[in-house]
């Protein structure tokens, strides 16, 4: 007689485990208008946003368009601002070697920070869809080329139930989109901060779709001195560097 099939995936185990974990934290109010939006810190981005900053409760994709960190930095950033001071975050991805010092300086906590490695990318979409369903979750992140469409109106119907925001972090050369994000973002690095001290990255955001707003295209720099994003300055407009600041020093971490 043949085994019988297990009744849920692997990976609910794991997901078991990690709802385990969280049930201390605190419960969140359920839907996506309980909860106000996200706001980037960057008034000239979160002015374009319809909502005033990135909504809760619904799907956001990140493309990244070149071989360079910068997407990646930037996914770090927006699950550090949707865990908040109390919220955890979950980050689902085949291979391993995130960088968790790089990813903690860019403000994202390790200590709210979930890691769940899957044999197969078909199930990325799974265990994010799952792990929404856990009220400590914040937001959840998952890397992944393959967009199975039951999978992504499942995996928005579980956001917009439970509040909690899912992130799609993929390859900008990817042939297909989430059609159900409500942005889409695509991230690459902008090289020539040598001379700017202070400054670890520099990105161009290009906001690529956006539900009910229109789209846009910036280049900002993430600042050490104050541990966030910043609009970049024009090199001419920069101030001179301080004389203990060697040029050719290169950042401890750098994500772009």
């Amino acid at each position: 007689m043949a085994p019988a099939l297990p009744s849920r995936p692997p990976a609910a185990l794991t997901i078991a485990a990690l709802q385990a974990q969280l049930r201390t934290g605190q419960p969140r109010s359920k839907g996506a208008t309980a909860r106000p939006p996200v706001p980037l810190g960057l008034t000239a981005i979160d002015r374009t946003l319809p909502w005033g900053g990135l909504p809760r409760g619904c799907l956001h994709e990140i493309l990244a368009a070149d071989a360079s960190a910068a997407a990646v930095a930037f996914a770090a950033v927006l699950l550090a601002r949707f865990a908040g001071r109390g919220g955890h975050v979950l980050w689902c991805r085949r291979r391993r070697g995130l960088y968790a010092p790089g990813l903690a300086g860019m403000g994202l906590d390790p200590a709210r920070l979930l890691m769940v490695h899957v044999e197969r990318e078909a199930d990325v979409l799974w265990v994010m869809e799952d792990a929404l369903r856990c009220p400590a979750v914040a937001a959840v992140l998952g890397e992944t080329t393959v967009l199975a469409p039951i999978g992504l109106r499942r995996l928005q119907l579980a956001a917009e139930a439970s509040g909690g925001t899912a992130l799609l972090l993929r390859p900008g050369a990817a042939a297909a989109t989430a059609a159900w994000a409500v942005t889409r973002w695509q991230i690459g690095a902008v090289p020539g901060i040598a001379d700017a001290p202070g400054i670890r990255s520099r990105w161009r955001l290009e906001l690529l779709r956006c539900r009910s707003g229109p789209a846009g295209s910036w280049v900002v720099e993430w600042c050490d001195e104050t541990d966030r994003l910043a609009l970049a300055a024009e090199l001419r407009h920069r101030p001179p560097a301080p004389a203990a600041w060697q040029p050719g020093r290169q950042p401890s971490a750098r994500a772009g």
